[in-house]
């Protein structure tokens, strides 16, 4: 028995990690660099990142295909 998902669910997968991973990212340099590391920071860094997460991945899944169709632009396919 595999614990892997269909193949269906990577259109939605994909956007929902890599969302994950880039708000958490950017929301900390940008926390930190506007207040620097201050105590209570780890909390004012979670809110940030919750909802800078809660925007990113609903938006990445409207704006991929777009993304993609732009790469098929200027990118050769394989």
């Amino acid at each position: 028995m595999s614990l892997r998902l269909p193949s269906r669910y990577y259109g939605i997968v994909l956007p929902l990690i890599l969302s994950f991973f880039m708000t958490c990212v950017v929301s900390l340099i940008s926390t930190l660099r506007s207040v620097g590391l201050i105590d209570g920071f780890l909390w004012l860094w979670l809110g940030a990142w919750a909802l800078s997460w809660i925007v990113a991945f609903p938006l990445l899944l409207l704006v991929m295909p777009l993304a993609r169709a732009v790469t098929r632009l200027g990118v050769e396919e394989p």
